[in-house]
C-alpha cells in the first residue's frame, strides 16, 4: 500500500471509474474463511466522551478514508476525524444509476468537503452493485429465500470494492458511520442498542475490520443530530429510509418484474401434503406470514417454509412456527472458535432478541446452531450472528431451520 500524503493536499472532488470485478477476485471482496488465530489488531477506540477523539495520530502521513453516503452518520464521522486532526479524505460510492437526487447529494457533499479542505472522491459502483448485490438478491428471492442485502453489501461493496479503492488512493484505514464498536480486533454492539448495527457487519472478514474505525459506536442517533446541528450542518440525505435502497418505494413486485421474473402460482400445503390453497409466487409470501394468504381453514395458518423444487408454500398452525435452531452456509469467523463459550447468543434477524444456543462448526465452515429452547423460526437467506455478551464471534447466512432438538 502506498503512502499518499498528497491526497490530503487539495479539496478536489474526483470521479473515479468503476474497477473491474475480476481484479477483486471475481466478486469484489476476499471470501470469508475460518481463522485459527487472532485477527490483526484493530485500532483501539478512545473511551466515550462528550467530544470523542476520533483517534488517529494527527502526524500520520497516510490518511483515513471515510465512506460517506450523504447521511448524518457518515457525515459526522468524517467531521469528527477531521476535527481531531486526522488526515482524511471522503469517498462516496454511487450504488444506483445517477439521477437528479444523486447529483444534488454529491454536489452538497462536495460543498461541505470543500469548505473544510477535505478531498472527496466519487466512485461509480452502480454496475458492480447490480451484478454483485442486486442480481444475487433477485435470484435468491425468486427461489423462495429472503436475503439480507445490507449485510452482503457491507462485505462485498463497502469493505470490499470501496475499501480496496481507498487503499489505492493511499488510505491507511477505513471509517464508517455504523453504530458498532471495535477494540483490539473485536467487533462489539453499539452502545445505543436501539441503533446497534453489529449484526449487519457480521459477514465482513476480520482482516477488513482490522483496518476500520467506528467513531459513532459509543453514541446515539440523537447525539449525532445534535452535533451536526451545533455545527450548523444539514446532511444532504436528512431522511432515514427503512427500505432496501434498490427497492423503489418498497415494491418487490416491481423489482422482480424489472428483472423479468413474474409470480408463478403454486400450491399451499400443510406439512402432511394436504393442499389448502394456492399462492401467487414463492417470493410473494414470507416466513411467519399469517395475513393475506387467502386460506379458509379451521385455525389460523402461518408460512413455515417455501419449497422451490415443487413451488410449494408450506403452512401450519402457530405452534409449528418455532424451530430448534438452524444450519448455515460457511461462516465468517471473527474470533477463534476455541475462544467461544459453550453457550453463545444467536440473533437470526435484525430485530430479533438474541437467544442462547450451542454451536457446532463443521470442517467446511458451516454451522449447526441449536437453540436451548425452541425459538422463532430462522429464515433461509437471513444472517445468523453469534455473540458472547456484546461481542460478535461469527456471522453466516442461514441455510435451513432445524425441526428437531
Amino acid at each position: 500500500m502506498t503512502s499518499a500524503c498528497a491526497q490530503n493536499a487539495s479539496p478536489t472532488s474526483t470521479s473515479l471509474p468503476t474497477p473491474a470485478l475480476a481484479q477483486q477476485g471475481g466478486n469484489g471482496h476476499a471470501p470469508a474463511s475460518p481463522v485459527q488465530g487472532n485477527p490483526a489488531a484493530a485500532h483501539q477506540e478512545s473511551p466515550p466522551s462528550k467530544q470523542p477523539q476520533a483517534s488517529a495520530s494527527p502526524t500520520s502521513c497516510a490518511p483515513c478514508a471515510v465512506a460517506v453516503s450523504g447521511g448524518a452518520d457518515s457525515l459526522l464521522t468524517l467531521l469528527l476525524l477531521h476535527e481531531a486532526g486526522t488526515p482524511v479524505f471522503a469517498i462516496h460510492a454511487r450504488l444506483l444509476p445517477p439521477g437528479p437526487s444523486s447529483h444534488r447529494r454529491e454536489a452538497r457533499l462536495g460543498a461541505i468537503c470543500q469548505e473544510r479542505g477535505i478531498p472527496l472522491h466519487v466512485l461509480d459502483l452502480s454496475a458492480a452493485f447490480a451484478s454483485a448485490v442486486i442480481a444475487p438478491f433477485v435470484a435468491a428471492y425468486a427461489a423462495g429465500r429472503t436475503p439480507n442485502p445490507c449485510a452482503q453489501c457491507n462485505a462485498i461493496m463497502k469493505w470490499g470494492m470501496l475499501w480496496d479503492t481507498a487503499q489505492g488512493l493511499g488510505a491507511a484505514c477505513f471509517a464508517t458511520g455504523h453504530y458498532a464498536r471495535l477494540a483490539a480486533g473485536r467487533l462489539r454492539r453499539g452502545q445505543d442498542r436501539s441503533k446497534d448495527q453489529s449484526y449487519f457487519l457480521a459477514l465482513v472478514p476480520p482482516h477488513r475490520l482490522a483496518c476500520t474505525r467506528l467513531p459513532l459506536g459509543d453514541h446515539s442517533k440523537a447525539w449525532v443530530r445534535e452535533e451536526l446541528l451545533r455545527r450548523g450542518i444539514t446532511p444532504p440525505e436528512d431522511a432515514e429510509s427503512q427500505d432496501i435502497c434498490f427497492v423503489a418505494g418498497g415494491s418487490y413486485r416491481d423489482l422482480m418484474a424489472a428483472h423479468g421474473i413474474q409470480p408463478q402460482p403454486g400450491p399451499v400445503a400443510l406439512a402432511d401434503g394436504t393442499i389448502v390453497g394456492e399462492h401467487q409466487g414463492l417470493w410473494t409470501v414470507t416466513i411467519g406470514q399469517r395475513r393475506g394468504l387467502g386460506i379458509a381453514y379451521r385455525e389460523p395458518l402461518f408460512v413455515l417454509a417455501k419449497d422451490s423444487t415443487t413451488n410449494t408454500v408450506i403452512v401450519g398452525p402457530q405452534g409449528a412456527t418455532v424451530a430448534w435452531g438452524c444450519t448455515t452456509e460457511a461462516a465468517n469467523i471473527l474470533q477463534p472458535p476455541s475462544l467461544w463459550p459453550p453457550e453463545v447468543l444467536v440473533q437470526t434477524s435484525y430485530r430479533q432478541a438474541p437467544q442462547p444456543a450451542s454451536v457446532m462448526l463443521a470442517p467446511d465452515g458451516r454451522l449447526t446452531i441449536r437453540f436451548s429452547t425452541p425459538g422463532p423460526r430462522p429464515t433461509p437467506g437471513q444472517v445468523a450472528a453469534l455473540y458472547a455478551n456484546d461481542e460478535v464471534l461469527a456471522g453466516a447466512v442461514i441455510a435451513s431451520p432445524l425441526e428437531q432438538p
